[in-house]
């Protein structure tokens, strides 16, 4: 790969929500390939603290189950969106994979070294779906989850958190992917020279 292949690659991540998704599975050598690459994220003293428990087929239904109940539990009434709940059930038929981010808490490092780490593993599996031009993902951090009781559901540890799911499903053949858009990096960076 050369560097504009790189800088293309870069520009082309794109967040896919399930609604772009087919419903087919993406077969088992693209997931294992995506956690390979994010195997590959940066990390401080290699303490590699990324976990990903993935679920799929009933194991996929089971979660996006336990996500409704968890948003009936913990979303206040002026915030609740009964679409929110079909939203969960059309997850169900279109979603290929869901990977529960979490992050493995060392205490070699501070807390936030790792939790970028981990956030660098998942920009490594959105990298490579996105080069596969077949294959999409969307990573959601619902605060409703953000709870002892899904954690429980979740097996975790007490050194571990949750960062979130990210989605995975094969592209529609009519999905439209949004074009990138950002304001100028210039206007977010300030050179400073002692000399």
């Amino acid at each position: 790969m050369n560097y504009s292949d790189l800088e293309e690659s870069i520009k082309a991540r794109r967040t896919v929500y399930p609604i772009s998704f087919s419903g087919n599975k993406a077969p088992k050598s693209i997931i294992e390939k995506m956690l390979e690459l994010a195997n590959w994220a940066p990390t401080h003293l290699r303490t590699e603290p990324w976990r990903f428990k993935v679920f799929s087929d009933l194991g996929l239904v089971s979660l996006l189950d336990e996500c409704k109940d968890q948003y009936v539990k913990n979303v206040p009434a002026q915030k609740f969106n009964i679409t929110k709940l079909d939203r969960f059930e059309k997850h169900k038929s279109s979603v290929s994979h869901i990977v529960a981010i979490v992050v493995k808490i060392s205490g070699k490092v501070p807390e936030f070294e790792e939790m970028a780490a981990t956030a660098m593993a998942v920009q490594n599996m959105w990298l490579y779906l996105s080069n596969t031009n077949r294959y999409g993902g969307y990573w959601s951090t619902p605060q409703y989850l953000m709870n002892e009781d899904f954690n429980k559901c979740l097996n975790l540890n007490r050194d571990e958190k949750f960062l979130g799911l990210f989605y995975v499903g094969e592209l529609k053949d009519n999905a439209k992917l949004t074009k990138g858009n950002r304001s100028n990096w210039r206007e977010k960076v300030e050179f400073i020279k002692t000399s």
